[in-house]
């Protein structure tokens, strides 16, 4: 009897060990959480900054190209100019 008894005891108190490690544990592992979801969001924002900027940088390029024909078209002749020459001769 006193000896069921006495597993009876050594088990509770394991259990409350294992309990209270467990706890902490647990309290390490959502600090770690909490630290990886700031990491994740940290890296979100700069994904979206890159985006942006690449965005921008790409509208950019698309304007420097659109300068850049048009100061070409305006160095070529244009086309009524030829085909009154071409009527000319």
């Amino acid at each position: 009897m006193w000896k069921k008894l006495y597993e009876v005891v050594s088990r509770l108190l394991a259990l409350t060990q294992k309990v209270e490690r467990h706890d902490k544990e647990i309290l390490g592992l959502q600090q770690e959480v909490k630290n990886l979801t700031a990491v994740v969001q940290r890296l979100v924002y700069e994904i979206q900054r890159i985006s942006d900027r690449e965005t921008h940088e790409r509208e950019k390029m698309q304007l420097r190209l659109e300068n850049q024909l048009l100061r070409f078209e305006r160095r070529l002749p244009s086309a009524a100019k030829d085909a009154n020459d071409d009527e000319a001769n």
